[in-house]
């Protein structure tokens, strides 16, 4: 897979940034130590995201790919609304399970918008029909312009339970959308 549709209008004001890509390096201090691995869980589908340091609470819908082999997004009136890409493993499974949502839309900022915000050491929680829940750590957030889109880092396969959360990024023109994505990498902790 690749990187998903950018979305189709830019809110005014621009998302906010990973930190370290304007802020320089981060300080030993302020960086939290680790939390530990988790074994990995069974396959169960993702029903809802939340990642408490940003407020966000949304469903996920299941998405497939584009017709240009990228990861669908929900439609564009869908703000609130993220897309956990079926054709990986589901959130806790042992290898790399993808959730892309927007970071606007016509309406104004999307699910994803604050994701570039989103501080080393945060959780991301993912319900599962189950009734259990995936608990993520975040390792760190990057920007990556599309045509330099490090897919294999990104979607490749992982030895442990890794989640990867994507967006737009970057300036936006109306002939060619967003100039890049921002991607969240985490890992299942206890």
């Amino acid at each position: 897979p690749r990187p998903p549709a950018a979305a189709a209008v830019p809110i005014t004001g621009a998302a906010p940034g990973p930190v370290g890509a304007s802020a320089g390096p981060v300080g030993a201090a302020e960086v939290p130590a680790p939390t530990p691995e988790a074994a990995p869980m069974r396959a169960s589908s993702p029903t809802r995201i939340r990642i408490p340091a940003l407020g966000i609470s949304a469903p996920l819908a299941r998405v497939g790919l584009d017709k240009d082999g990228g990861i669908e997004v929900p439609a564009q009136g869908e703000r609130n609304l993220a897309g956990w890409y079926q054709g990986g493993v589901t959130p806790g499974q042992k290898g790399t399970a993808s959730i892309a949502g927007h970071v606007d839309t016509a309406a104004g900022p999307a699910v994803f918008y604050p994701l570039g915000a989103l501080p080393r050491g945060s959780r991301i929680e993912i319900d599962r029909e189950d009734g259990s829940v995936a608990a993520f750590e975040v390792d760190g957030v990057e920007a990556f312009a599309k045509d330099a889109f490090p897919t294999a880092r990104v979607f490749g396969d992982a030895a442990r339970p890794e989640l990867r959360l994507i967006t737009c990024g970057g300036a936006y023109s109306k002939k060619n959308h967003y100039s890049g994505n921002v991607v969240a990498f985490a890992h299942l902790v206890p």
